[in-house]
């Protein structure tokens, strides 16, 4: 070789040019690599955290099923479907929430959708209306559906929540277009969310729970009769992150005793959704 020749230049910016050159070409690539590529976008100023965290939202997005993040039946706030206007009125004041899946007999059984809205403009009219004469149809899925998958479904149908079902056809719980839109972009909160009675556990089944990370570690301890708090972290995501001395990334596990924590919600900065089964 020359010693005329330039050398070559192997900084930072031009490797990380290079991998993007070969994102480009469809040279095969995984999602590591993928994501890689965004962080060191990142360290060269290139993104911001918040765009980054948002990216990796929707790499995530695309990793998940509904079942990960459902609200269950037993949390869901219905209405029977033979019920007048007028009695269910004091409910809807007292959540506030903007829809209701309509059961018929018990909850494992969502026959429809109230909207308030629709609400509103019937019971002053006629309050001897009965819910199943004013709902709408429920948008069902199974809970295997991809998120990615159901965000695309409801943007185009125009739906906001879908009811999700065992492989029974029961239902199993509900999912609404903000909640998808939160594992992207963060919470999102309004002027009806209740900070003091936020709960940070959803049962799933007798064994398997889901979990807020930001579940103070005290509390864990009282719900789980375990003893995992000490004064190195506050939450339970301190504790994994502690546990596994480094920032966890979507499906990594970790086992405790009889706990296994599986990592469904993570971006750059911290936590957000943790699977645990108890073994």
């Amino acid at each position: 070789m020359s010693d005329d020749q330039p050398p070559s230049r192997h900084s930072p910016q031009k490797s990380w040019v290079e991998k993007i050159s070969h994102l480009l070409t469809g040279e095969p690539q995984d999602l590591e690599d993928l994501l890689e590529i965004l962080r060191e976008a990142r360290e060269n100023h290139l993104l911001d955290t918040d765009a980054l965290s948002m990216i990796e939202g929707v790499l995530q997005v695309s990793q998940m099923r509904v079942r990960d993040i459902m609200i269950p039946r037993v949390q869901m706030v219905v209405v029977p479907k033979e019920a007048q206007l007028e009695s269910i009125y004091p409910l809807v004041i007292e959540f506030c929430h903007s829809r209701y899946p309509v059961i018929e007999d018990d909850r494992s059984n969502v026959v429809g959708v109230l909207l308030a809205k629709d609400l509103l403009a019937h019971v002053l009219q006629n309050k001897a209306l009965t819910v199943e004469q004013i709902m709408r149809p429920a948008w069902v899925v199974p809970e295997s559906k991809r998120l990615n998958v159901l965000l695309k479904e409801l943007r185009t149908n125009g739906n906001h929540m879908a009811i999700i079902v065992d492989e029974y056809g029961q239902t199993a719980g509900l999912v609404t277009i903000e909640d998808l839109l939160e594992q992207i972009v963060g919470e999102i909160e309004d002027e009806h969310d209740e900070h003091e009675d936020e709960s940070y556990v959803f049962q799933r089944n007798e064994h398997e729970y889901m979990i807020k990370a930001l579940m103070p570690i005290e509390e864990f301890d009282d719900y789980f009769s375990t003893q995992l708090a000490t004064d190195e972290y506050d939450t339970i995501g301190g504790f994994i992150v502690s546990q596994l001395e480094h920032m966890p990334t979507k499906g990594e596990n970790l086992v405790v005793d009889d706990l296994r924590f599986e990592i469904i919600k993570a971006d750059t900065r911290r936590l957000h959704l943790v699977k645990l089964k108890i073994q």
